[in-house]
């Protein structure tokens, strides 16, 4: 069992949802990821996403956009941020790591070169936001056959041969986008997510982890009543903005800490 699909299994026993945040590799500062990494996984995380700086990142809005722009003056590579997950792993050997990026630092780095590099560093899987999952299918055999999940995204426009296609190449969890724009968008529909998750799982039976729009404690505890996970990427990075200098992690800390709160509380 991989360490995404014993995580959500020990979620599931014990009834609470997986929360899964999105940082930026290298924002604001390379020195911050791995500490930043560390905050997360004490404040309660389960699954964390590390994005892969890109000049060009079409799904993300202009929060991530900052991010990636930011981490890119430090001369962040996709081979950097996989030494961060190796530095990760050497202390912290349960809490799952995914990148999450696209397609032109991967293939320039080649799939089996990649593959081979992640796994040696302990990551767990990884999400090519251009990558279609129609075309996909041995890019997903060579991820699982190095020991990586292979995640897709599903939208609210995807049709039900795209969510078929992802559920034949998909494990580890689908990562379902809320709504129809980029990241960091702010009106959440969750009645239509709630229409359309049973679809998924009609046809897939891995965790759903829902992301774009989720900015605080109400909407999380909203979308956590119908996925199995919650993922919240631009507002931990416009926490990491306005934070003071020195305070960065701290902020993040204290804000990841409450929407676990939210998650771990009840419904009224």
């Amino acid at each position: 069992m991989s360490r995404i699909a014993a995580t959500f299994a020990a979620a599931r026993a014990a009834g609470r949802k997986a929360l899964i945040p999105y940082i930026c590799a290298g924002d604001p500062d390379p020195s911050l990821t791995v500490p930043l990494m560390h905050e997360l996984a004490a404040r309660g995380c389960d699954v964390i996403e590390l994005g892969v700086p890109f000049s060009d990142p079409m799904a993300d809005g202009p929060v991530i956009q900052r991010a990636s722009e930011r981490a890119l003056k430090h001369g962040v590579s996709l081979a950097r941020v996989i030494d961060m997950v190796a530095e990760f792993r050497r202390t912290d050997q349960k809490t799952p790591v995914v990148l999450m990026g696209y397609a032109n630092p991967l293939e320039r780095m080649g799939v089996d070169a990649f593959a081979a590099a992640a796994a040696k560093a302990g990551l767990d899987g990884i999400l090519v936001v251009d990558y279609p999952p129609e075309e996909s299918e041995d890019f997903a055999a060579r991820m699982k056959s190095a020991g990586l999940d292979p995640i897709f995204l599903l939208a609210p426009t995807s049709p039900e041969a795209r969510i078929e296609a992802v559920a034949r190449a998909a494990s580890g969890y689908i990562y379902y986008v809320s709504l129809k724009g980029v990241t960091g968008a702010a009106t959440l529909d969750t009645g239509e997510v709630a229409a359309r998750i049973p679809l998924i799982r009609q046809r897939s039976g891995l965790p759903v982890g829902v992301g774009f729009g989720i900015r605080d404690a109400a909407s999380a505890q909203a979308v956590a009543r119908i996925a199995d996970a919650v993922v919240i990427g631009s507002r931990i990075i416009q926490e990491l903005e306005a934070a003071p200098r020195g305070q960065e992690i701290g902020k993040v800390g204290e804000f990841i800490a409450g929407i676990r709160k939210a998650l771990d509380t009840p419904a009224a």
